[in-house]
């Protein structure tokens, strides 16, 4: 997860990126796109939004998600079908010709956004380089600085990002940079496609840069958005159990989370208590100690603090919702009232059933359980 605080954006006039509600997100709908090859996808509407957002959920991705034990190639390889597949249907829809992939160093490493256009027969043109890195002063971030750059132009075509969008500063910040090149050559960008496992404030932020962008290319198409199983929040606060991080750790509550994506979370028990829903994603694939580190310092703390920990608030807290509740305001909460009534009664009842089963476990039992599943699955990445 990046590490970054809230409001900490660098370089031209950030006012209308504060913290607030996220306009018209009660008037959001979860409509579903298409179903093809295991992949399902939803489009957000009802928002009024500028620009297009997604929500695809897959196996592969599923498990990458609910499952911290996936680390290394893995966790890049759990996004290839996913990935390939929406590249495929963004092509049909003739929304992507020619591409630029820009590579925000490390974490677009992450993203099978080349391998996925290979399969799909989709150019690329080239492939753009970026290192955005904090700036401290006397032990505070004092800004954000481009420590590396390799940017090529391709004029009038898609440029494609991979990003974990959690505060989403280091997004517009390399945003910025890479649209000045375009402009100090007096090219332009057809419009931008994003890949991301990430938040709610994204949405905020890249309508914020829409129309910032549109100042100098009026007839700039706008951003395409894909969230991976789930249009996430961060925490606000060290919630309940007192040890999350605010704005690094994603939860579901306030988001809007693919139905396959909670079935399949529902289908188990202990995959909603855990600290993220991706914790590090560098971490995972690069520094799988420190992966390991962090999934079992947070268990061995919800063990110590498991006696005084509200198990209710906790599991309210990670549904979303406060129990009981109605299928009506599950409807709202969720977002679902224009998917599939089949779908949804189904999937109500089954949280519902979830939920109650939880009175017959204690959060004891679910951390030293994790703890001894996780050691056991990554032994040999501990030190």
């Amino acid at each position: 997860m990046i590490d970054a605080k809230e409001g900490l954006f660098y370089g031209k006039s950030e006012k209308g990126f504060g913290k607030r509600q996220m306009k018209n997100w009660e008037n959001v709908r979860l409509v579903r796109e298409f179903s093809d090859q295991g992949v399902d996808c939803y489009k957000l509407a009802g928002g009024d939004y500028v620009n297009e957002y997604y929500v695809v959920s897959e196996a592969e991705t599923r498990k990458l998600m609910n499952t911290p034990e996936v680390v290394g190639y893995e966790v890049y390889h759990c996004l290839i079908p996913a990935t390939s597949q929406m590249l495929y249907y963004f092509k049909e829809q003739k929304k992507v010709t020619t591409a630029n992939i820009l590579s925000i160093l490390r974490g677009a490493l992450n993203y099978p956004l080349e391998e996925s256009c290979y399969r799909e027969h989709i150019r690329v043109h080239d492939i753009s380089f970026l290192s955005s890195e904090r700036v401290f002063q006397e032990d505070e971030i004092a800004g954000l600085e481009i420590k590396y750059s390799k940017l090529t132009m391709v004029p009038d075509s898609t440029l494609m990002i991979g990003d974990i969008i959690a505060s989403g500063e280091t997004l517009i910040h390399c945003l910025r940079y890479v649209t000045d090149f375009y402009r100090a050559h007096g090219a332009k960008l057809r419009n931008i496609i994003i890949f991301t496992i990430g938040g709610t404030k994204g949405i905020e932020i890249l309508e914020k840069l829409t129309s910032e962008i549109r100042e100098y290319w009026p007839d700039f198409e706008g951003f395409i958005t894909v969230y991976y199983e789930g249009i996430f929040s961060t925490y606000q606060d060290k919630g309940v159990s007192g040890i999350n991080l605010p704005d690094v750790d994603f939860y579901w509550k306030d988001g809007i989370i693919a139905p396959e994506f909670r079935r399949e979370t529902f289908s188990m028990r202990d995959p909603l208590f855990e600290k993220c829903i991706i914790y590090d994603g560098g971490a995972r694939r690069y520094e799988i100690h420190e992966h390991v580190e962090e999934v079992l310092d947070f268990w061995k703390g919800m063990l110590e603090r498991c006696d005084v920990i509200d198990m209710n608030a906790l599991i309210e807290e990670k549904l979303g919702y406060a129990l009981p509740i109605s299928y009506e305001d599950w409807l709202a909460c969720n977002h679902f009232q224009e998917i599939e009534s089949a779908q949804t009664k189904w999937l109500y009842e089954m949280e519902m059933r979830f939920a109650d089963c939880l009175k017959q476990v204690t959060l004891k039992e679910i951390a030293q359980q994790r703890i001894e599943e996780f050691t056991t699955a990554l032994r040999k990445y501990i030190l």
